[in-house]
Formats: C-alpha cells, structure tokens, sequence
C-alpha cells in the first residue's frame, strides 16, 4: 500500500498533502497558507473549501464530509476532524487491510469554533509535532480563558483597549467568539472579518448578534476589544486605537520571556496546536505500528522511542508530501 523512499511517503494515486507547491491532487487539510497552493485539484473538507477559494479565488475542490469516504485509485479516503480550525481534518487512507492517518495540524482539546478532533486507529501515523519539547505542556484551557477575560476586563476598567494579535483564520474567530460568549463585543481587522464572514456562512456563529462582532474603522469603540494580526506581520497596525493593552495569545506563550519577545504587554497560552501532552495522548490512541513526526523537534522522536513506539522523522522538512 504504501512505499517508504527518502524519506517520502508515497501511494500509487500520488494525492500529495498540503504541500505550497501546485499539484496535479493534493489534500488541503486546512486553509492556513503553509498548508495550501493552487492545485489542479484539491481534496477538502466543505468548510475548509470555502476558505481556500476566499484566500486563493476559485479553485477546482473536490468536498469531503467528515467520516464519509471516498475511494481514489483504490484507495479509501476518509477525512476526520482534527480540531485545528474551522473545516481542519486529518485524512485517513486505506487499502488492503493496511491504513495510514495524516493529522495535518490538531488539537485534542476543546474549542469554541472547530469540530473535536477524532483520530482513530491505524497502522501509519504521520503526525505534526509542533510542541513536541517538555516545556510546551500548556496550562488547562480554562485557566487561559479566564486570564484573558481578567486582562480584557482590566484594560477596559482602566480606559484602554484591549487588543489582541491572532492570525486571520482560525485564532481570530475562536478569541472573538471566546470575547462575545462572556459578554465582550469585538471588532476585527479587516483580514479577519474576512475570513469570520466565512465562518459564519459556514454556521459557525461569533456572536448573538450583529452588536457583539463588526469590522475597525478607524478608531474603538468604548466597552469593545479589538482583534487584530500578530505583530509579526506588517498589516497588524490599526489606525487611532490610543492607549492600548496588547495582548499575544499562543502556545509559544507558555516559554519564558515570551511576552517580551513577541512585542506584547501580555502573552497567554492559548494554542490551536496540541501540546506535547496531547501529542503523546495522540499517537496512544492511534496504536500505530510506525509514527512519523514532522514540523517538530527531534527530541519528540526520540521521547516516543523511550516509551515503546517505532517513531521516525518525516524528511525533508518543513513540507509534509507524504502520499
């Protein structure tokens, strides 16, 4: 079924995964740009095909519905919820007896915007590891939340706005509909009331009304937080915001110092990535025969041999082409 040859995994109907170069099949496992380029054809979940053509234009798609398969070549294709994002899903491929599961990104955990992951059993698991080192074992989510409310409510107490940098998709939607769910109205850079328009054409509400989510126009609005881009990016500035509490919510957050070197008065441990907890829980609830890692560390192999697993590194890196 498949072949292991440097370091590519590969099947006979050659579906490529979210590789950034432009392919004849590939399957787009989520709608971040590292993750997605103008194939000929790309397999998607209905919502993740929505994004794609929002951030890419129209694009020829074939849609995939969780947990229905759909055979190419002979091989049993079935995409699964991977709770990343809006539509995210890992793929599972089978043949003659034998199965893979690529998880593309996930998240074990909660979350107010994606559909719960649900991995399941398969002889080959490649998956992305990402916090793969001791130190990204992230605080409960309900600690997080609740350190963010305190800093949104805190700044608004003392006549500031709060703003917090997320990416457009994804991040932006689940602190918005995280803000509006405890009473908070937001407005949202312009990139990520884009792509929320999507969201909820899609069903996915971020708030109980038109009052509890709007585009920035110029200036904020009294009793709102504001979300924005990370300040990586050159588009996060926003016009007349005036005094400010800036806020970075990210998994990298949970590494000292964080908050200093992502340029921000506060950073908070929110992830839409499982932890090095749940990358281990992962790969306990898939019993694979073989793990490959990709888009992590070294020493997560190495840690998933000393517990007993047969765990290899995917190369090259940083692009998974595994089928």
């Amino acid at each position: 079924m498949f072949a292991y040859e440097d370091g590519l995994l590969l099947t006979r109907p050659r579906l490529w995964v979210d590789v950034r170069r432009r392919q004849r099949r590939a399957f787009v496992s989520h709608a971040h740009a590292d993750h997605m380029a103008r194939h000929e054809m790309a397999f998607c979940t209905t919502e993740t095909a929505h994004l794609y053509r929002t951030r890419l234009g129209p694009r020829p798609v074939r849609e995939m519905r969780y947990g229905s398969a759909i055979e190419l070549a002979g091989v049993r294709l079935t995409a699964l919820p991977a709770g990343h994002c809006l539509g995210s899903a890992m793929l599972l491929a089978e043949q003659d007896g034998r199965s893979l599961l690529y998880t593309g990104d996930f998240k074990l955990g909660p979350s107010l915007t994606a559909a719960p992951a649900q991995p399941v059993k398969a002889d080959w698991l490649v998956m992305e590891s990402t916090f793969g080192r001791p130190e990204y074992r992230l605080p409960p989510r309900s600690e997080v939340v609740e350190q963010l409310l305190h800093t949104v409510h805190d700044a608004l107490d003392a006549g500031r706005t709060p703003v917090v940098h997320a990416y457009a998709l994804g991040k932006s939607q689940e602190v918005t509909k995280i803000l509006t769910a405890n009473g908070v109205p937001v407005l949202q850079h312009p990139h990520a009331w884009r792509i929320s328009r999507v969201y909820e054409a899609c069903g996915c509400e971020l708030g109980s009304g038109a009052a509890d989510v709007a585009e920035y126009h110029r200036a904020p609005l009294a009793g709102h937080a504001v979300v924005t881009l990370p300040r990586s990016m050159k588009n996060h500035r926003l016009p007349g915001l005036g005094p400010v509490v800036s806020i970075a919510v990210t998994g990298w957050a949970a590494a000292p110092g964080a908050a200093k070197r992502l340029g921000v008065d506060v950073a908070l441990p929110l992830s839409d990535h499982a932890d090095y907890t749940e990358l281990i829980r992962l790969v306990e609830l898939v019993e694979p025969q073989v793990v490959y890692c990709t888009h992590g560390p070294a020493g997560f192999v190495d840690r998933l041999r000393s517990l007993g697993h047969d765990a290899r590194p995917l190369a090259p890196e940083p692009q998974g082409r595994l089928f």
